[in-house]
């Protein structure tokens, strides 16, 4: 008789059956990963410990996490991302419209950060930096961060963070060098915060709104999420907000710039976030202009300011407080404070087109 092992295992994370479930049979169905660990209050000293991946070294994961990308994603000095999800068996994420998911206890989400030694050749030589968990505990959410070993057979905690030296050419054939940043605990808790709690940042649905390729088929991710049994409550998707890529010329300048602002800066500038206090608020919903700065004064920016008078000056970017402070590398100007070392090139560009556009 054929046994379909899809449907099967998405009835068990559906339906009371997971509790009639052994716990050797459940970790044999749905593989290796290791939820006691995981819900520990100390850490694992080494990634591998968890479970995670089949192979790490490839980025393999384990039977129960699923791949996902950002449309939008935060920009972190150029490195290539890889995110997956994990939640176990029986339970799943509660869809919101404009804010994170609610994922339940058992949750991780998985980070990791890798740069190709020549980005002309993208899928060669690609060296693994870190790896960064948001494991949501009885108590809440907790980060950790684990750097690889230069042989790549494993990663080690970090608590402390770390600074390494990173080399990469890229697409135009130059040559870059920079120290890299693992944070220290504190640091993820810095840009990972709303309403005062350690909360996840990237995975909205209309982050997660597009399409994306899964072996030989391409799905949209939202669907992929809740056909998998790992999102509960998705409407149709004709009602779910859409952003646009950053480089997609086809989209207006400010919408494509609302998007990029969203996620690289408004986990801090939100009302919930821990930038409140400046009153720029940057979320992509925000409909007052001069919440997200137009024709703003800032509350207090010191010499941050750079001399400027407003957050943002419309038709004139040069004179705007924003793009000082984003394309700055300065320690005490520069914004996002943390995260990259670097300019994002072609988020400057966008956002002086659009500042440009803006009467």
């Amino acid at each position: 008789m054929y046994f379909n092992m899809y449907f099967f295992t998405k009835l068990l994370r559906h339906t009371a059956l997971v509790v009639l479930v052994s716990p050797l049979f459940a970790q044999a169905l749905w593989g290796q990963v290791n939820d006691v660990a995981l819900m520990q209050s100390k850490p694992a000293k080494f990634l591998s410990e968890y479970g995670l991946f089949d192979n790490g070294a490839m980025q393999s994961p384990a039977k129960g996490l699923l791949p996902y990308s950002i449309k939008v994603p935060l920009f972190s000095d150029y490195a290539r991302k890889y995110r997956f999800v994990y939640m176990p068996m029986g339970v799943d994420a509660v869809y919101s419209a404009d804010e994170v998911f609610n994922f339940p206890v058992g949750t991780v989400l998985v980070k990791t950060f890798a740069y190709p030694a020549d980005f002309r050749k993208p899928e060669e030589n690609i060296r693994l930096i870190e790896t960064r968990l948001l494991i949501h505990q009885k108590r809440g959410w907790n980060a950790w961060a684990y750097v690889w070993h230069e042989d790549q057979t494993d990663a080690v905690l970090k608590a402390a963070g770390k600074t390494l030296p990173v080399s990469w050419v890229d697409i135009a054939g130059v040559a870059h060098s920079i120290q890299y940043a693992v944070p220290n605990k504190n640091q993820c808790k810095g840009c990972h915060t709303f309403n005062k709690k350690l909360s996840p940042i990237g995975p909205k649905a209309r982050n997660l709104n597009y399409n994306k390729t899964y072996g030989e088929y391409t799905h949209n991710q939202l669907q992929k999420w809740t056909d998998e049994g790992y999102l509960s409550g998705l409407p149709n998707l004709e009602k779910v907000t859409e952003i646009p890529a950053i480089d997609d010329a086809s989209a207006p300048a400010e919408a494509r710039a609302r998007a990029y602002l969203d996620v690289n800066c408004a986990h801090c500038h939100r009302a919930e976030g821990p930038g409140s206090t400046s009153g720029l608020f940057l979320t992509y919903g925000e409909r007052t202009p001069s919440a997200w700065g137009y024709l703003k004064r800032p509350v207090a920016a010191g010499r941050g300011s750079g001399g400027l008078q407003y957050d943002i000056v419309p038709g004139e970017p040069d004179n705007s407080i924003l793009l000082y402070r984003t394309q700055s590398i300065d320690p005490g100007v520069m914004m996002p404070e943390l995260g990259r070392t670097t300019v994002h090139d072609e988020g400057i560009t966008l956002l002086r087109e659009w500042v440009r556009e803006l009467r």
